[in-house]
């Protein structure tokens, strides 16, 4: 089992997630490659008191990139989107 602050690696902050808090009330987060939904689930009511109802995870592929003749690979990432009970409010920096 992973500790809780090794699940959760830093909130993902995007237009389209902005839409997604207004509408739904679901927030996402960059979590590690490893964890389960189970543990997503328990970290972000841990850390932010707030009741979870259902967790979306998915798997994103790193993108290959260049610079001139040499190419490589950005690393591989897992994005959770959360689901909050209604009521429930997370502060992510939501006045910059």
């Amino acid at each position: 089992m992973l500790h809780k602050r090794s699940v959760l690696r830093k909130p993902l902050l995007t237009e389209k997630i902005a839409a997604l808090q207004d509408k739904h009330n679901q927030y996402a987060f960059i979590v590690d490659v490893v964890a389960n939904k189970v543990e997503i689930k328990r970290a972000v009511e841990k850390k932010y008191e707030v009741h979870v109802l259902e967790v979306h995870t998915m798997n994103v592929r790193g993108k290959i990139k260049r610079l001139g003749r040499f190419s490589g690979k950005r690393a591989d990432w897992k994005k959770a989107i959360v689901t909050l009970k209604a009521g429930d409010k997370i502060e992510l920096a939501q006045n910059v």
